[in-house]
């Protein structure tokens, strides 16, 4: 995958480091894989937003650009961007991939989340 370069962001996009969020090698090479087949952007956008069973939710997709605000994280060769509001409750958080058939996909350990549900999906602070 080809990294978006950090001087053709837009006005108003930060870059952060992998304190914020930190991408395992494994989940890298996911992600990488996933672009090439998605073909819908050259960033991985996570973000938190309200809902499942302990009130906040993992969201991941791709995009395009980023939007003013948000900040922008080179990890594992992947270009992540996070808009400000859930940088507060991702900060230290470790994105990883486990392949295993059964509970298998991508893991966010959270060093924020006060508790999380067994389906790793949703947390609360």
């Amino acid at each position: 995958m080809n990294s978006p370069d950090t001087h053709t962001l837009p006005e108003g996009v930060r870059v952060g480091n992998e304190q914020l969020i930190c991408l395992t090698e494994i989940a890298g090479k996911k992600v990488t894989e996933l672009f090439k087949r998605e073909e819908e952007g050259n960033f991985l956008r996570v973000a938190i937003t309200g809902g499942g069973c302990n009130g906040l939710t993992y969201k991941m997709k791709f995009t395009s650009s980023p939007k003013k605000g948000d900040i922008l994280v080179k990890t594992a060769g992947i270009a992540v961007i996070i808009d400000p509001k859930s940088a507060l409750y991702l900060k230290g958080t470790q994105l990883d991939f486990d392949t295993k058939m059964m509970g298998g996909g991508f893991k966010f350990s959270n060093p924020n989340a006060k508790s999380s549900c067994s389906c790793g999906e949703s947390f609360s602070i």
